[in-house]
């Protein structure tokens, strides 16, 4: 079965945010668990974590259909000595999060070598901060989204992503999300029922569908292949509409998180209902 939703707010609290998944008809939601723009954020309450388990099973919400994504602060790759304790620290306190509100996974974007280090270096790196953490909890998967390459950013080839996973000690704990626009304008390209076939046939044999817990579902604002990060609403910019139409047919990419971040949030109930009806009877 398909879960689509989308990224939304949980501002005023965690528990607004399944309550704002319900309102757009989302079967799957993504959420920030602090302030993703500051390093430090108060600890959830007692009463928000309550509040947020009971109506996420109100609202059938399971821990399997959520995706909440951590601070875009925290950089595990970073050659700073201080840089890189701030963000092992975050990264934790995100992963605590997750543990408390019953989730299952964290998805976070691998980090960036800032032209300091090798890119070689920094995934290493970024393998020794996910053992440093998964170390420290129980129960939540670390998922790693691949990234557009932008500028120093690492995760833009699937080698990449499985030079972190070979590094992991608990493969039982590792995931991938793949992002469309993403890997789009990194220089796969999902534009044509060809070139979806190909890309995750690489995909596969790379990495392994088995790590797939997630994915993000954007056009893209920019052309192929350029290693800029810039989503657009489904159907708009350079992507099209093919990919959609694959996936949602397509049982690899069943019960898991689906998630738009396309950026006029006032569509996202369209754009669920689209996906939907991209769906052979």
């Amino acid at each position: 079965m398909k879960y689509v939703g989308a990224h939304v707010s949980a501002s005023g609290g965690v528990e607004n945010a399944p309550l704002n998944a319900m309102q757009i008809g989302a079967k799957a939601f993504a959420l920030f668990t602090k302030n993703q723009r500051q390093w430090l954020s108060p600890p959830l309450s007692e009463k928000s974590i309550k509040a947020f388990r009971t109506l996420c099973e109100e609202h059938n919400y399971k821990p399997f259909q959520i995706l909440p994504h951590d601070s875009y602060l925290i950089n595990l790759g970073n050659p700073d000595d201080e840089g890189l304790r701030k963000s092992r620290e975050s990264f934790l306190d995100e992963m605590h999060r997750c543990e408390l509100l019953g989730l299952d996974r964290l998805n976070f974007h691998p980090g960036s070598h800032l032209g300091r280090i090798s890119e070689e270096e920094s995934l290493t790196v970024i393998a020794d901060s996910i053992n440093i953490t998964l170390e420290k909890t129980a129960g939540v998967t670390a998922v790693i989204e691949n990234t557009a390459g932008q500028g120093t950013n690492l995760g833009y080839r699937f080698e990449q992503l499985r030079y972190i996973i070979d590094r992991v000690e608990d493969k039982s704990r590792i995931g991938v999300c793949i992002d469309t626009c993403h890997a789009f304008t990194s220089g796969y390209d999902l534009s044509t029922e060809e070139g979806f076939k190909n890309v995750f046939t690489q995909f596969d044999a790379i990495v392994g569908f088995k790590y797939l817990r997630g994915m993000h579902l954007n056009g893209s604002k920019k052309e192929f292949s350029t290693r800029v990060d810039r989503h657009e609403n489904l159907g708009g910019g350079f992507l099209g509409e093919e990919v959609f139409r694959m996936i949602m047919n397509d049982d690899r990419f069943d019960d898991m998180p689906l998630i738009l971040e396309t950026p006029d949030e006032t569509k996202w109930a369209e754009e669920i209902g689209f996906l939907y009806s991209l769906q052979k009877k």
